[in-house]
């Protein structure tokens, strides 16, 4: 596992360098990572949430339709 002083292992591996800077924005504390990520990952899915129930709304007042091919 590369350190959080040492770039990506890979060149081209776009993973391994956005761990690298999630580690660097937190000062390389693993635990503060963890928490921004898990604080991060709550809200993305609040907000899934949120998008699914609009259009769900939307959906059946008639303002989608679904893909007919």
């Amino acid at each position: 596992m590369p350190s959080s002083s040492q770039p990506a292992t890979e060149p081209n591996d776009e993973l391994e360098t956005a761990v690298d800077q999630a580690i660097s924005a937190c000062g390389g504390d693993m635990r503060a990572t963890i928490r921004a990520l898990i604080v991060a990952n709550e809200y993305l899915e609040t907000e899934v949430g949120e998008l699914m129930k609009a259009v769900s709304h939307a959906y059946t007042r008639g303002r989608f339709h679904s893909y007919s091919g």
